[in-house]
C-alpha cells in the first residue's frame, strides 16, 4: 500500500533539550499533520512550552 501525502509528525522543544533550569522536567511535544509535496524541509513552529513556561520554537523530529 502506498504512503499517502499527508503525513503525521512530530513537533520538540529546542529549548527544553539543552536548558536545565526550567520550571518542570520533560520535553514538550506536539504532533500535527504536514504536506509532504508542499513542505519537504523540516518543520518550525512557535508552540507553548508546558515545561518553559514561554513560547518557544519547536523543531520537527524523526
Amino acid at each position: 500500500m502506498a504512503k499517502g501525502v499527508r503525513v503525521i509528525i512530530t513537533l520538540e522543544c529546542t529549548e527544553c533539550r539543552s536548558n536545565s533550569n526550567k520550571r518542570s522536567p520533560g520535553v514538550s511535544r506536539y504532533t500535527t499533520m504536514k504536506n509532504r509535496r508542499n513542505t519537504t524541509a523540516r518543520l518550525e513552529l512557535k508552540k507553548f512550552c508546558t515545561h518553559c513556561n514561554t513560547h518557544t520554537v519547536h523543531k520537527e523530529i524523526k
